[in-house]
């Protein structure tokens, strides 16, 4: 392990530590790394040690001037096209912060809608830099597909919707039925499992998308139609013509950690995803928000307040960005609860109760480590 400590003197960058690792058999790689400081200010190119693919994506997106953000673009609540157009929803507003925390502009972020079939094989070939598309974190994602999860954004469990009309309460109610589900999920791998273990015999009808399965589903083709609770609940009232005459059954299938995910081989952009949205949840659990971020920055005696706002300390130089990144983050898009009530409060036509996504302090899973 060798470090090498950079001096950068732009208006902006005071200092970069790079710690360079050697790969496994070899000397670490020498690459040359573009640090790009905010309009106004030059870049400053440096060679530094450090592991094959470290610094890529940012780059990359640096010198494009937005990030490709994978979404659904289908799902009520989550990331759907607003009435004016616009793609809104608690992903999509994720999408804004990472832009928020590269560039100071939370508005330099393209979404692109994915398909279940279509989101691994985006993200792997660099089509988009990162995917927020309620994907559930598992052990062969994680390790065969060439990709990393970052941070739980919400966490979920599978469910099942039926008819209130139909009466079914559970799982044995749906011998020899028909259920819908999205193919190539881990619902679907879910289903299966769960109804081998029951005994329950049924029959999977499997669509590309969203709006295929629900649609199914409203047709009446299906006796019920399964997914994470969050999706069931956001497309019954937000889709369903009837949102009242459906129910979602008193089962939990399975747990479903959703989050984004990036590529493998790039730490930089791992930890830069992942500490934007520690920001979100560190801004909730300090009391910070879009409507007093300004006066925290100005009079905040809480040292983490401080770091956490980019007032003391280099925190976001280590992440190669500026150290108000996550002040830019909660100024333009908000804290976790403001995302979250925007999409999913209590005064929307989807709200969900937190629940276990609530902070670790209010019994929730929610837990951001120290801003130090």
């Amino acid at each position: 392990m060798r470090k090498i400590i950079l001096v950068l003197t732009t208006l902006t960058l005071a200092g970069l530590l790079v710690a360079a690792c050697a790969p496994a058999g070899g000397e670490p790689v020498v690459q040359t790394v573009v640090v790009t400081a905010p309009a106004g200010t030059p870049q400053v190119k440096v060679e530094v040690a450090q592991a094959p693919g470290f610094g890529e994506t940012l780059t990359a997106v640096q010198a494009r001037g937005n990030i490709i953000c994978g979404v659904n673009g289908q799902l009520p609540a989550f990331s759907y096209l607003d009435p004016a157009g616009a793609m809104v929803g608690f992903d999509a507003d994720f999408c804004r912060a990472l832009a928020a925390a590269v560039f100071g502009d939370a508005t330099k972020v393209e979404f692109r809608p994915l398909t279940t079939q279509e989101r691994f094989t985006a993200l792997q070939t660099s089509e988009i830099d990162v995917l927020m598309r309620n994907t559930t974190w598992s052990l062969v994602r994680d390790t065969e597909l060439g990709l990393n999860f970052t941070v739980t954004t919400f966490y979920d469990g599978q469910g099942i919707m039926v008819r209130a009309a139909d009466g079914f309460d559970s799982l044995s109610d749906l011998e020899g039925g028909t259920v819908c589900v999205q193919k190539g999920t881990t619902t679907e791998l879910n289903l299966a499992d769960v109804m081998a273990v029951e005994g329950v015999t049924y029959t999977p009808a499997t669509f590309d998308d969203v709006n295929a399965t629900y649609g199914a589903y409203g047709e009446g083709r299906c006796d019920a139609v399964t997914s994470d609770k969050s999706q069931l609940s956001s497309v019954a009232k937000g889709a369903l013509p009837d949102p009242d005459n459906h129910v979602i059954m008193d089962v939990t299938l399975s747990k479903e950690p959703l989050g984004p995910v990036v590529r493998h081989g790039d730490d930089q952009w791992l930890d830069i995803v992942k500490w934007t949205i520690y920001a979100t949840i560190a801004g909730e659990e300090y009391g910070v928000d879009a409507s007093n971020v300004d006066d925290q920055k100005a009079t905040a005696v809480n040292p983490e307040i401080k770091r956490l706002l980019g007032v003391e300390g280099d925190l976001g130089l280590k992440l190669g960005l500026t150290n108000d990144f996550a002040y830019n983050v909660i100024k333009q898009v908000g804290n976790y609860s403001e995302i979250y009530n925007r999409s999913l409060g209590e005064s929307t036509a989807t709200f969900i109760p937190r629940g276990l996504n609530s902070l670790y302090t209010d019994g929730g899973l929610l837990y951001s480590p120290p801003f130090r």
